[in-house]
């Protein structure tokens, strides 16, 4: 890998499917789950988990842009979770569950915006995408019982049910990306 990096901050529904996907794509060099997109300085969990707090469960990716780009981040993010359900993913029911891309600078903003039009206009969702854009989003990291929950926590029935499947996607639809270890 090249000594550049770039970070993102995505939100699709739970974080620990997302930090498990992404720390499986060629060319990132960690995926944080935490929360943005709140008005709270350092949320809990439990307040995150409220609804209160207006933050999202996140992830942060820092990758190569040199090995992979933004807009092959998000063709990843747009596969592994419903971008047409507003405020959930599945029985994950509240804003925190938000689908969301919150843009570092003006170019992610742009990519973020046009990927989101090419997404809606595929044709592949049966509603419109609701992939909310937030810029200036503070990061916040989530607690140590987040970080590598599915890489600990593999036999679990949430891990098997959740977060297998969107794992075995990714590697299916892009098999050139998404590494099998």
């Amino acid at each position: 890998m090249s000594d550049s990096t770039e970070t993102a901050i995505l939100a699709g529904g739970c974080f620990w499917c997302l930090e498990a996907v992404f720390q499986n794509v060629r060319g990132v060099h960690d995926a944080i789950p935490g929360y943005a997109g709140g008005h709270r300085e350092r949320p809990t969990y439990r307040e995150v988990c409220t609804g209160g707090t207006g933050h999202a469960e996140v992830v942060r990716v820092r990758f190569d842009p040199q090995v992979i780009g933004f807009r092959e981040l998000l063709a990843i993010f747009f596969s592994v979770h419903d971008p047409t359900q507003l405020n959930r993913q599945g029985n994950d029911v509240g804003p925190q569950y938000r689908s969301a891309i919150m843009p570092l600078d003006d170019n992610q903003e742009r990519i973020a915006r046009e990927v989101i039009r090419e997404q809606d206009a595929s044709g592949v969702w049966n509603a419109p995408v609701v992939t909310a854009v937030e810029p200036g989003a503070t990061f916040w990291p989530a607690e140590d019982e987040h970080r590598d929950f599915y890489q600990r926590n593999a036999s679990q029935p949430y891990c098997q049910l959740i977060i297998a499947p969107k794992l075995a996607h990714a590697r299916s639809a892009f098999p050139d990306r998404v590494s099998e270890e």
